[in-house]
């Protein structure tokens, strides 16, 4: 969708291509702050909590949270691989 998207934007114009292009980028580097435990939100996350507690966290608390973070961002990217494929063959989303 973000090519079909891009290109249409490409079509009118470079100034419309290159905004939406930074939109995606900044859309990109948010999510990647979200708190969850394989991003880099996530790490920040584990470092305030390590600086509440004055000391680490267990490792095995942090790989079942790394694990955790993981699945739900595979399950998130299968949803959308999903969903492309759905409107391709459909024409219609599944949200």
């Amino acid at each position: 969708m973000i090519f079909q998207i891009a290109g249409e934007q490409a079509s009118q114009g470079a100034l419309n291509f290159f905004t939406f292009m930074a939109v995606i980028s900044i859309n990109l580097g948010i999510l990647n702050l979200l708190p969850i435990p394989v991003l880099d939100g996530g790490h920040i996350l584990f470092l305030g909590i390590e600086a509440v507690r004055r000391r680490p966290l267990s490792e095995n608390v942090v790989i079942i949270a790394q694990r955790v973070g993981l699945a739900f961002l595979l399950a998130l990217m299968a949803f959308a691989f999903y969903n492309d494929i759905a409107r391709l063959f459909t024409g219609r989303c599944f949200n």
